[in-house]
């Protein structure tokens, strides 16, 4: 009876020392972006998070009936986030307004909406960035896999040709290798298209809840102009 055949070594490790350097440089580059992606997913977990309790807590103290003045004075000496940043820069507006002539109030409500969206616009384009990673990497991974994949594919049916043996013990580790560069891309791409609709939703959310203070503390100084103007009118 003849010797069996060496049973040939089909582990991932294996799979990637033996693949075509093209394949390498994809899934070494797949692997990479993977990483790049899970660690955008932890510092936005985070981030979110903390920008979540700020807002908590800003909206807790803001209705507690705290002076507007002196909530104004206890947060600009420091930095701050989503609706304290949205609460400081209309105040900052609506405080150099009253500071000067009476005159600045004409036109001060369209100055403090607009101030407040653009407040709301920067906070949001903190919370979006590096976001556009992830949605890079859930549609082009598989496809990169895919180029893996056919490269190496085509590598192991000129091996085929060139040795004239068809045989599956010939032709499966190749075919193996290269189908792991795809498995790779789906790896990748998988988890970063999961998080990329998780975080869009999480920044819709806050949003929607930043927009809505906007218009709440608009309404409250849209208020206070109109009895400083009344008052203006009877001096």
């Amino acid at each position: 009876m003849s010797p069996a055949a060496p049973v040939a070594d089909m582990s991932l490790l294996s799979m990637f020392w033996t693949a075509q350097l093209a394949v390498k440089f994809v899934m070494l580059g797949l692997l990479s972006a993977s990483v790049w992606c899970w660690a955008i997913i932890i510092n936005k977990a985070i981030l979110y998070r903390k920008f979540q309790i700020a807002m908590d807590r800003f909206e807790q103290i803001f209705w507690s009936g705290t002076s507007l003045e002196e909530l104004y004075t206890t947060l600009s000496a420091r930095p701050t986030s989503g609706m304290a940043t949205l609460f400081v820069a209309a105040m900052h507006e609506w405080k150099r307004s009253v500071q000067t002539a009476s005159s600045s109030f004409m036109g001060l409500q369209a100055r403090i909406e607009k101030v407040l969206d653009v407040s709301i616009a920067r906070e949001v384009e903190k919370l979006e960035s590096n976001l556009i990673v992830l949605a890079t990497v859930a549609s082009a991974a598989p496809f990169v896999g895919l180029f893996g994949t056919v490269w190496g594919i085509m590598h192991s049916f000129s091996s085929i040709a060139a040795s004239k043996n068809t045989s599956l013990a010939v032709v499966a580790p190749g075919i193996a290798e290269a189908l792991l560069a795809t498995a790779i891309g789906l790896f990748a791409a998988v988890p970063a298209l999961i998080a990329f609709n998780k975080l869009q939703g999480d920044v819709a959310k806050k949003q929607a809840r930043l927009e809505g203070f906007a218009d709440e503390f608009s309404s409250i100084l849209s208020r206070q102009i109109d009895q400083h103007a009344v008052r203006d009118r009877a001096a």
